[in-house]
């Protein structure tokens, strides 16, 4: 009897090291199989009231005005709507940008839309994603009858502030010409 009860707790004790063996011995989760980033949420940080300091080129000379930017979000924040009020030395205007994430492309849509022609026909929208904390969007069309590429980046961003930069090329993106800065300061 004394026999057997050894046995059975070395067989206990034996079966329960290769238990505890076997669960040390199981791979550890593999980080690669980690879900990848799902971009809908990276303009999140803009929700919210902004001034703004705006830099624009005209005709090779730069002008500097005020201004104010709100952003909220629509759609489970897979889409926002950023309202813009710009304090030109001509007078106020307003502008907006709404945005929108396809989930399938991982990528950005943003459209614009100015007070000063609302029913013009909207530009074909800049289209990207950020990488590494950088948005950058670009699309094709005509500017003033020339081909243009258009590349608006967001840049710079912490919880008080943000920079937002367009700049056109007219030679597909081989050399850049940036002729506006969004300077934002949370309110």
């Amino acid at each position: 009897m004394k026999l057997y009860r050894v046995l059975r707790y070395s067989a206990l004790s034996i079966a329960s090291c290769g238990i505890c063996l076997c669960a040390h011995a199981a791979p550890a989760s593999n980080p690669s199989a980690a879900p990848a980033h799902d971009g809908a949420h990276d303009f999140d940080f803009e929700f919210g009231n902004w001034r703004v300091h705006h830099r624009l080129k005209r005709n090779g000379e730069w002008i500097e005005f005020e201004g104010t930017s709100s952003d909220r979000g629509l759609n489970d924040g897979s889409s926002n709507v950023e309202e813009n009020t710009f304090h030109r030395p001509t007078g106020d205007t307003q502008g907006i940008a709404l945005r929108a994430f396809d989930r399938k492309k991982q990528q950005w849509a943003i459209w614009w839309v100015d007070s000063r022609d609302p029913h013009g026909a909207l530009d074909p929208p800049v289209v990207g994603a950020f990488v590494d904390g950088v948005g950058t969007f670009y699309a094709d069309g005509l500017l003033n009858g020339k081909q243009t590429r258009t590349r608006y980046t967001w840049s710079h961003i912490t919880a008080t502030s943000a920079q937002w930069e367009q700049a056109f090329s007219l030679d597909e993106g081989k050399t850049w010409d940036t002729n506006w800065v969004m300077q934002f300061q949370r309110e």
